[in-house]
Order: structure tokens, then sequence, then C-alpha cells
């Protein structure tokens, strides 16, 4: 059984849903809290919406915190990863190994996998993160420090903002973060 709750956040309202075994999903704000339910239960159908558990709870607080400006960590949350491919799970691993106000490159990643070729497969697997910010896929580049895609709403600025609160962008580099189609 998958439960989920919203709750607001100072870019809006987002989402998360969770079974026994642990966070399942993680929805970043929609236009508004209607459109965050709905992508939520698209991606967590029959999911029951319920008080977190305490687990849960601590994890929302992080992401209320970190999206306040506040650091916040999620290294120690439980994860259900159910059904995601294995090279998503090794993507997802060097993703959540990238610390705070850090970056690294689509094609880093590749090379920490010990694939590095695999660079646009990394960003396929980036764009199918089923837990945006406790597993920090903003926390990954294109080449050249391109800020590459993002699906959350609002894409790349959400992206921007993302490492803007971390601290992963001087003030001197925004400029560098042009919204872009090209995905990394």
């Amino acid at each position: 059984m998958t439960g989920f709750a919203l709750f607001d956040t100072a870019l809006g309202p987002c989402g998360i849903a969770w079974s026994a075994r642990g966070i399942r999903g993680v929805q970043l704000p929609e236009a508004d809290a209607a459109a965050t339910r709905a992508r939520l239960m698209r991606h967590h159908p029959g999911a029951r919406e319920g008080t977190p558990p305490p687990a849960v709870q601590r994890v929302i607080d992080a992401i209320v915190a970190l999206l306040a400006g506040r650091p916040a960590r999620f290294d120690e949350a439980v994860l259900d990863l159910d059904g995601v491919p294995p090279f998503n799970l090794r993507v997802y691993e060097v993703a959540r190994a990238i610390p705070a106000g850090s970056t690294l490159s689509y094609g880093e990643v590749a090379e920490r996998l010990g694939e590095p070729g695999a660079a646009r497969a990394v960003g396929q697997a980036l764009g199918h993160n089923p837990l945006p910010i406790v597993i920090p896929c903003h926390r990954v580049l294109a080449a050249g420090h391109r800020p590459g895609g993002f699906s959350a709403h609002g894409q790349v600025a959400t992206k921007r903002r993302l490492l803007e609160i971390e601290g992963a962008l001087a003030a001197e580099t925004l400029p560098l973060f042009r919204e872009s189609s090209h995905a990394g």
C-alpha cells in the first residue's frame, strides 16, 4: 500500500509518496496544488492520502528546509526503489554521493560508473528520477557547466534555483545558466 501527502514549501506545493519499505516518490511543485496532486497520482495510482510516518515526515521537513534556503541532508532517507532499472539505480547512487554545493557532469557520472560513453544514458536515467531532491539529480550538469535538462515544473529555472540554494552557483556564474532546449 502506498500513501502520499502534499506539503507546502517556499517554491510551492510538493508531494511525497511512501510504502512500508520507504519513500517511493517526490513530486516537486507544479503550477498549483491540484496539478502537483494529479502528477503524483499518475506516478502512484491507488496511493491514499494520509499522515506521513515519522521517517517520511523527517524527509518532508528536510525538503521544506532546503527549499527555504536552509541546509538539509537526505543521506539517511530510506528509499523504496522497487522496479527501478539496475543502471538507473547505479546512476542514483552516484548522484546521492554528490555533496550539496557541488556538481558533476553527465559524463563525469558515466565515468564514475565505469561507462565513459554513457553520458546520454545517465541523463535519461536522471530524467526518470522518482525522488528529485532526495536523489539530487539537479546536481548533475551537461558538459561545459550548462544546466542540461530538468523535468520538474519550471524546468531549468527550478534546477538553477536548487543549485543556488545549495551554494553550487556563485552569482558570477549565473549568466552561464541560460534557458536551453538542449538536454545534457
